[in-house]
């Protein structure tokens, strides 16, 4: 169930549910609804449904006498679709990306063999058309995302698993966090040459061109994410380096 921008209640879960993520209120705090009423100029019903979904998604827990509590990591649900986005919004840490790559390279390869099996005439249809967007997106980072979620959910679909296709949600969390990431910053590898490899090779029903494929992609993903933080680390180096420079001496 994702919230974006459905009135008040939508928001108010949005705007908790990231706090919560973030660490603003760490496990076992007690939260206080009349303070998040004030804080987010909403109704006691608004902040009490928003808590009520927010515990349905294990971020929080209501006991008597004890109140509602921030419950441990550990019982969260982070398969959650709208916890995978909070996670990877703002500034993702690395274990986040780390664990949604190492993911993807166990879920993706053993989709697209499934896909290289099983796939249909409009599977392969809804591939192209995805390819086709990407390639129509052009420097819009936003519609290129767009369209590379597109290729990879029809991909996954393509295998016919429903279980499968069901990680779209993880998958989506770590494509979306990459890409703009990648896309945002503008330094980015033509990954088009690769998904059309993929595509030929899964219309081609051979599972083991298909999974290389997709190891180049997650390869080519990889290498373009390091390329921006290892430039974000050089500029952060220099702004360092600036900020402790001494002023020179007027003679």
């Amino acid at each position: 169930m994702t919230h974006p921008g459905r009135g008040l209640h939508g928001q108010a879960v949005e705007e908790l549910g990231r706090r919560i993520i973030r660490g603003d209120y760490p496990p076992g705090t007690v939260v206080d609804p009349v303070k998040f009423e004030t804080e987010l100029g909403v109704s006691k019903t608004v902040v009490r449904e928003a808590l009520r979904v927010l515990a349905a998604k294990g971020l929080l827990e209501s006991r008597q006498k004890r109140g509602t509590t921030i419950r441990p990591r550990a019982d969260w649900n982070l398969l959650d679709s709208d916890l995978l986005r909070w996670q990877g919004s703002s500034a993702p840490t690395d274990g986040f990306l780390e664990d949604l790559a190492e993911v993807r390279a166990i879920v993706e390869p053993a989709g697209a063999r499934f896909a290289a099996a099983r796939r249909t005439a409009s599977d392969l249809d809804a591939m192209r058309q995805a390819l086709d967007a990407m390639a129509a997106a052009g420097t819009d980072a936003d519609a290129m995302v767009e369209a590379d979620l597109a290729f990879h959910r029809a991909l996954l679909d393509a295998a016919h698993n429903e279980l499968l296709s069901r990680m779209e949600v993880v998958i989506e969390a770590g494509l979306r966090v990459r890409d703009r990431i990648v896309h945002g910053a503008r330094h980015f590898s033509d990954s088009i040459p690769v998904h059309q490899e993929l595509l030929e090779a899964v219309e081609a029903s051979d599972p083991d061109a298909a999974a290389a494929a997709v190891a180049s992609l997650l390869a080519q993903a990889s290498d373009d994410l390091a390329a921006v933080q290892a430039r974000e680390d050089r500029k952060d180096r220099a702004a360092d380096v600036a900020t402790d420079t001494p002023p020179k001496e007027v003679p």
